[in-house]
């Protein structure tokens, strides 16, 4: 680490020694005649000749302003802000003998004799943005998102994928990295899932989306979404608030308060939210069997029936400091406490093959599961000059603790109904884990709109999970030691990287290298019947990535863009996990120790046209595939990871945003690709490539003022997932919203999968002398209804750069 450090102060250094001469520019400071500095005064930057604008920005949190990059002429400044009198200044020249200009402090008169209407705002944010390195996504713009919970509107955000068990992906790629604030929430699988249920979608304001996030961030991961609360920064105290009720079989609510109260150098903000949800998930197994000859020996037909109930709470508390003009301090504190109670019901008849009945069982399962996530951040923000060379740092603590249990009864009966076999389980399973993590960034601005920012990463996790299963008879648990274990696991990631940019007229290109070592140790403790064992990992990684963007004309209508990068998927830590869970009589699951992280290589093409056309056409290759794989012992199937020898992607993404009439605005996406796996499962090989097409497709209306509707669908094509292929399928979703109280309130109401279309339908591949066919369904169709209201007075809008953290790259990977 200490290597690192120097190394990064030895290129602060020479950059700072070598960089060429400052960029023209103009900056100052705007304040009233109490000498109160004025945050979110508008400023304006005009051509003296003809006032023509040239530029514009809001004061930041110390009123001041500075616009960069600018050409030798003269220019005027039109300062307004809220109450006070505008402002015109002299003209000012730049040219190369006078390059920049900092003006004294300038003070706005106060506006006498001028009494203010309220201010109502007509414009409307547009539901998709696209950015060079991102594509914004304001969840104000969706109408149901107050109804909804977060996975529910990751659910309908044009690109993002969500499956059956929870796992995300963007623009077909998964291994997503998710992050709330820019922080990882470090889960994956079902326990992210029962997460971002538990956050209601009032409490968010954006989500990004990044396809290919620079070298600035982790390597981990094939895409990274980050979700943006809302966090008002409005002078005074502000805030909204959303209540939102659903009902399909049966019912959920989601409610959101969001608080800010801000006051000259102090920002504090919270958002709190409650969830409530009961769900239902039916699935239907017909497993097949057969001998060497590909005769049938027997067939097992299954129904899993579970019922859940989940509650959640979050509480988000942040505050903000600006200690002087330059330094701004932060702090955030994060508590989601949630409690999840499941009974899980199912049945089975094993045939003979000539159809008589052979046996048939039951069984059922209760589970309670309590979690307990709390994370503090300490952030820095330290802005050398007005140029834009700064200094970012933070660190982080993140405690995740989780209680379940679960007990199990299993009973068979022979043909006529005669009792063969009861059995009755339970398994203890108390986890925890430790995250620290501490980064620093460094930006420093070069000559001619080039830039080089540089940074480290050290993050240590230390996860223990013990794993008690108990034998009960008469009602009377004893532990039973060969079906137990202990596991503990120790991972620390030092990271180090270098980021260069450069732009031209037309020609953009950015340069990063990422440098990652990773040392990991798991631990399993054994006890008196079963024999401990353990493993070390210690590898290195170069991830570089490379972006370049070019202008089709001078006005930057039509861009193409040429990217290169690799980047890492690392195993969540329960997938090495070596446990045996049971879920019924026939299905187990466990994990794999000897896991090794899956690598990709990936080269895109895009081309842009405005915001209405985005295409990219990417090549993705993987070598060491983390997969899930299934293995058959008798009529037992068991899911285990493991690394397979490679796969491919070829992928198409097609996106077209328009509005053809004045009232409505239309959002199109479509994926086609083409993925293929490839290596040996169970000494069978397993080979096996198909197309996918998926399609979204998202309308918005404004019927009037008042009154707006959204009307949206979904089509999936089969697909693929471990060695489950998946038939096609589709939902279409409708929401109305009627606005109340002069625009500050609303009523929403919202329709969730309108014909209950959403249902799988999968089919197993590549299982030795099995096969078996699954449908499965869950209360996926709902109506709902929500109420939101914004109060507080909108005096002036604080914008803060620093948003990431030390949390913000780290893949979560804990399922």
């Amino acid at each position: 680490m200490k290597t690192y450090f120097f190394s990064l102060l030895f290129l602060s250094i020479c950059f700072h020694l070598f960089a060429q001469s400052p960029t023209k520019l103009i900056s100052g400071t705007v304040k009233d005649t109490k000498n109160e500095v004025l945050p979110g005064a508008t400023v304006r930057l005009l051509k003296s000749a003809d006032s023509v604008l040239v530029k514009g920005e809001i004061t930041d949190v110390n009123g001041k302003f500075s616009f960069k990059d600018l050409e030798n002429s003269t220019y005027l400044l039109s300062i307004t802000s809220l109450g006070q009198k505008q402002f015109t200044s002299v003209p000012l020249v730049i040219d190369d003998m006078h390059p920049a200009i900092s003006l004294p402090v300038i003070i706005l008169l106060p506006a006498k004799n001028i009494e203010l209407n309220e201010v109502v705002i007509k414009s409307k944010k547009p539901l998709i943005v696209q950015e060079i390195d991102k594509t914004v996504v304001n969840v104000e713009a969706m109408i149901s998102s107050a109804a909804s919970n977060t996975l529910e509107v990751m659910e309908k955000t044009p690109g993002v994928s969500v499956s059956s068990s929870g796992e995300v992906s963007l623009n077909g790629r998964g291994g997503v990295l998710v992050l709330i604030d820019g922080r990882s929430t470090y889960m994956s699988g079902q326990d992210l899932a029962a997460y971002l249920k538990s956050l209601p979608g009032g409490l968010l304001d954006k989500i990004e989306l990044m396809d290919n996030p620079p070298a600035r961030y982790d390597a981990s991961g094939n895409a990274v979404i980050n979700i943006r609360l809302k966090k008002n920064r409005e002078g005074g105290l502000t805030g909204n608030v959303a209540m939102g009720v659903s009902m399909g079989k049966y019912a959920r609510t989601n409610d959101a308060l969001n608080l800010n109260y801000n006051f000259r150098k102090v920002n504090v903000f919270a958002n709190l939210g409650y969830g409530y949800e009961k769900n239902y998930n039916l699935d239907h197994f017909d497993r097949r069997f057969y001998n060497g000859d590909a005769e049938p020996t027997s067939t097992v037909n299954l129904v899993n029936d579970q019922r859940t109930v989940s509650k959640g709470i979050n509480v988000n508390l942040g505050l903000d400091f600006a200690a002087t003009s330059k330094t701004t301090y932060g702090l955030i504190l994060n508590l989601n406490d949630g409690e999840r109670n499941g009974k899980f019901d199912y049945a089975s008849t094993t045939p003979r093959p000539v159809n008589g009945l052979e046996t048939t069982g039951s069984g059922n399962t209760v589970s309670t599961d309590q979690r307990t996530n709390t994370s503090m951040n300490l952030n820095m923000l330290h802005k050398f000059n007005p140029n834009g060379r700064e200094l970012s740092a933070d660190v982080n603590y993140l405690h995740y603790q989780s209680r379940g249990n679960q007990t199990l009864r299993n009973y068979i009966f022979q043909s006529g109904g005669t009792p063969d076999g009861q059995n009755t389980f339970l398994y203890a399973v108390p986890s925890g884990i430790n995250i620290y993590t501490a980064k620093a960034d460094y930006v420093h601005p070069l000559k001619n709109k080039a830039s080089i920012d540089a940074g480290f990463k050290t993050s240590v996790i230390d996860n223990d999970i013990i794993f008690d299963y108990y034998k009960v008879t008469n009602n009377v648990p004893s532990l039973d030691n060969s079906q137990s274990n202990h596991f503990r696991y120790h991972e620390n990631i030092n990271a180090i990287y270098i980021n260069g940019q450069k732009k031209w007229k037309r020609l953009g290109a950015q340069f990063g290298l990422r440098v990652e070592n990773t040392q990991a140790r798991g631990k399993q403790l054994g006890n008196a019947e079963v024999e401990g064992s353990s493993f070390t990992k210690n590898y290195t990684g170069l991830f570089p990535g490379i972006f370049v963007n070019y202008k089709l004309d001078d006005a930057g209508k039509n861009t193409l863009g040429l990217m290169a990068v690799r980047r890492i998927s690392r195993p969540n830590y329960q997938l090495l996990n070596p446990f045996v869970f049971y879920k019924d009589q026939y299905s187990y699951s466990s994990g794999n120790p000897m896991l090794n992280p899956q690598y990709q290589h990936r080269i895109e093409l895009k081309y842009q046209h405005k915001q209405f056309l985005n295409m990219g056409l990417s090549y993705n290759k993987f070598t060491h595939s983390i997969f899930q794989t299934t293995r058959v012992d008798g009529n037992v199937l068991t899911t285990r990871p493991d690394n397979l020898a490679g796969g491919f992607m070829v992928l198409l993404n097609t996106t077209v945003s328009a509005s053809p009439v004045k009232w409505w605005y239309t959002n199109t996406t479509l994926r086609l690709s083409r993925i293929g796996l490839k290596g040996l499962v169970d000494n069978e090989n397993l080979n096996f490539s198909t197309n996918i097409a998926r399609l979204e497709v998202n309308n918005y209306f404004t019927i009037s003022k008042n009154i707006g509707a959204e009307l949206g669908g979904y089509y999936a094509s089969r697909d693929l997932t471990g060695q489950t292929v998946t038939s096609d399928m589709y939902r279409v979703n409708a929401s109305v919203q009627q606005r109340i109280w002069k625009g500050k309130g609303s009523i929403r109401l919202t329709f969730e999968d309108l014909f209950h279309s959403w249902i799988y339908h999968n089919k197993s591949i590549g299982l030795p002398q099995s096969e078996y066919w699954q449908t499965g369904e869950s209360d996926t169709q709902r109506v709902g209804f929500a109420m939101t209201y914004r109060f507080g007075k909108d005096t002036f809008a604080r914008k803060r750069k620093h948003t990431n953290n030390a949390m913000d790259e780290e893949k979560g990977r804990i399922e």
